[in-house]
């Protein structure tokens, strides 16, 4: 008699294990011959062994029960198809005996289809080439595992132009491949034996085979699509708050403008320095224009490599490059209907700039490594810190592509030239990181508020949100936002506007020189410093680059 185990389910799908004429073990211990991966999985679980009677499997007594078709054993012989569950590992014994074909129909014939079928699953949403080809190869043992020939080839990705070219004679059989009535492969047997009768047996086996492959690969990417829709979902919820704050003139007329400019299918430029809310204007734009129902996908071209963001944008075939395993939708094909937001768009290599003109011209594209021309409906919104026109001039930016984008101009202004709006900001993100740290804040005290206003906030909004966290998670218990728990920088650059915030100016100071001196007796030893002032290193650290001292410090001794 031949025996052998099949996974059918958990990280060792797909996986065979010959059973010989010893015994051998199933558990975690690098020893067992069936060694189950997952962590909770017992060291030692059950034994399988060759006597006189058959096969018999035997609970170790690891604490989880062993079980066959279900139920819970101490010793069982197993039976051709029987179940054995180790956690989320499901493994089928399959016998024969020695010489004998496998029977048409048997229930470890069903267990090895279902086998093919989440094999195929796992496929349609592989990334990894090495277990893309471990999953493949896998696939093709089950299959020929089902009908007598000599080879299985899983192609994904071929036509049905390219079957013809597959098939040769009875010696040669291919069975197509469909997604959503459309060629996604094939599955081949060679070597088949050429008894007519047999051929058509073994066409209509791998044809029934091919359908629930199909149906695997459709319902897997189904999933993969809907996460990917979940993903773009939850992106555009965490930057959800679109409400531009703020009651100043310069306010008022950027929301004017985007009043205006929401309804419309045209291309927009927004134009601002770092931190001033260009995303939230198209968000607001995107969120204000007929297209609110469709997807709003935000990326930013200065973040990912030139070679990754074209694949990023267009997506790509497989076999476009090393490592794409599988077809992958870009994010403007994702975007289709909706709004594509192209943040540091002059960043954007030279290669990429004549492939985005295309799309804004001609409305369509192809992906890396494909040959089929897709049609796209997307509004495109981007946005720069750069001066494009200077940019242009050098010859670092298409002046095509830049007039194309430069349809309607939007610009953000600075907070230095909207003061106003300044206290309005910082209780928003004040309230914001109060409820996000389960914190209860009162607000901003009015002497915080005027330094606040006083100072020139470089980073703009993204800095009045980054210094209202920080007040919220490292200021006093007050429940109010005071002078003291903002960071050193906004009290030193403002002036003093009453006695109050002055001495916070004077604190300042007091403990920058009391820091120096701490670290000239310490001779640079942030510890033994740290000790001298009766502060946690932690704390120590935190305050010199807080007070700008770490440049000063640099020049004495080490650590």
């Amino acid at each position: 008699m031949t025996a052998e185990l099949i996974a059918i389910r958990g990280p060792l799908l797909g996986a065979r294990f010959k059973l010989c004429s010893g015994a051998i073990q199933i558990g975690r211990a690098p020893s067992s011959e069936v060694r189950l991966p997952e962590p909770a999985a017992p060291w030692r679980y059950c034994a399988i062994e060759n006597t006189p009677e058959g096969f018999v499997i035997s609970d170790l007594r690891s604490g989880q029960p062993t079980l066959v078709n279900g139920s819970p054993i101490g010793r069982h012989l197993l039976h051709d198809g029987d179940q054995i569950g180790a956690g989320d590992t499901m493994l089928v014994f399959r016998a024969r005996e020695a010489g004998a074909s496998p029977p048409a129909e048997t229930h470890a014939t069903l267990m090895r289809a279902c086998a093919v079928v989440a094999l195929f699953r796992a496929l349609a949403v592989a990334d990894d080439p090495t277990l893309y080809r471990a999953l493949e190869a896998r696939a093709a043992d089950l299959i020929r595992d089902l009908m007598p020939c000599d080879e299985i080839l899983v192609l994904l990705g071929s036509t049905t132009d390219d079957l013809t070219l597959i098939e040769d004679g009875t010696s040669c059989v291919a069975s197509p491949l469909f997604v959503r009535e459309k060629p996604a492969g094939a599955i081949v047997a060679r070597g088949i034996h050429p008894d007519e009768t047999g051929s058509a047996r073994l066409r209509e086996t791998l044809s029934a085979v091919a359908t629930l492959a199909s149906a695997a690969l459709e319902s897997a990417r189904d999933v993969q699509a809907l996460r990917t829709e979940r993903e773009l979902l939850l992106e555009e919820l965490r930057g959800r708050d679109t409400r531009l704050l703020g009651d100043s003139p310069a306010i008022r007329k950027l929301l004017q403008m985007i009043e205006r400019l929401a309804p419309q299918a045209t291309t927009v430029l927004i134009l601002g320095e770092s931190g001033t809310g260009k995303e939230l204007v198209a968000r607001t734009l995107h969120d204000r224009s007929p297209r609110a129902e469709r997807p709003f996908v935000a990326i930013n071209c200065a973040a990912v490599t030139d070679t990754l963001l074209e694949s990023e944008l267009f997506g790509h075939e497989k076999g476009a490059f090393t490592g794409a395993v599988a077809q992958k939708k870009g994010k403007l094909e994702m975007a289709e209907g909706g709004t594509v937001f192209l943040d540091e768009i002059g960043e954007l290599a030279p290669g990429l700039q004549a492939k985005l003109l295309r799309v804004l011209q001609q409305r369509e594209f192809e992906r890396v490594g494909g040959t089929r021309t897709i049609p796209l409906d997307v509004r495109l919104i981007a946005a720069t810190n750069r001066d494009l026109t200077q940019e242009v001039k050098r010859g670092a930016f298409r002046e095509d592509l830049y007039h194309r984008l430069n349809v309607v101009t939007l610009r953000t202004p600075p907070v230095r030239e909207h003061r106003e709006d300044i206290p309005q900001l910082a209780r928003h993100f004040a309230a914001t990181a109060a409820a996000r740290c389960a914190r209860r804040i009162e607000g901003v005290s009015p002497e915080a508020e005027r330094y606040l206003v006083q100072y020139a906030w470089p980073g703009n909004v993204r800095e009045i949100e980054n210094a209202m966290e920080r007040a919220v998670v490292l200021g006093a218990d007050s429940g109010w936002i005071r002078p003291e728990d903002l960071p050193e920088t906004i009290l030193e650059t403002g002036s003093a506007p009453d006695t109050a915030a002055a001495f916070h100016v004077n604190v300042a100071g007091a403990k920058r020189d009391s820091i120096v001196r701490a670290w000239q007796d310490s001779k640079g030893d942030y510890k033994a410093a740290a000790a001298i002032l009766g502060l946690h290193p932690n704390s120590l650290l935190r305050l010199i680059r807080n007070l700008n001292l770490r440049d000063m410090l640099a020049g004495g001794a080490g650590r």
